[in-house]
């Protein structure tokens, strides 16, 4: 397995309003967690819950595939939306890792400052 470079220099934290709900899949728990690790210490994500283990069945080159997989679910700023799916293609180990964002339409005052704090 690829071991995940860390490369937080250059990485700016922004404020904005919103917040931002993303999820990707990983092949091992142990993966999962050095992703998770890096996308917080980044100042990228202010949290990331991991599930697992996940059965994930689909067609990748004409053929059906049927994994375990470990999903995370990241809680980020708005504004750091292309950054941390910037990250997430920099550092995930498949050819294409499913990142897929939605911007929440509500969320309680106290969590979203921390978020945004974060």
């Amino acid at each position: 397995m690829r071991r995940l470079r860390s490369s937080c220099h250059g990485i700016i934290a922004s404020m904005s309003t919103g917040l931002c709900i993303g999820w990707t899949t990983i092949g091992s728990e142990s993966a999962a967690c050095e992703l998770a690790r890096e996308l917080i210490a980044c100042g990228l994500v202010a949290c990331v819950q991991l599930e697992g283990p996940v059965r994930s069945m689909y067609k990748w080159d004409g053929r059906l595939c049927d994994e375990v997989e470990w999903r995370l679910m990241l809680k980020f700023a708005e504004a750091q939306s292309e950054a941390v799916e910037a990250k997430i293609l920099h550092l995930h180990p498949y050819v294409t890792p499913e990142w897929v964002v939605v911007r929440a339409d509500q969320v309680s005052l106290q969590y979203l400052n921390w978020v945004l704090g974060e």
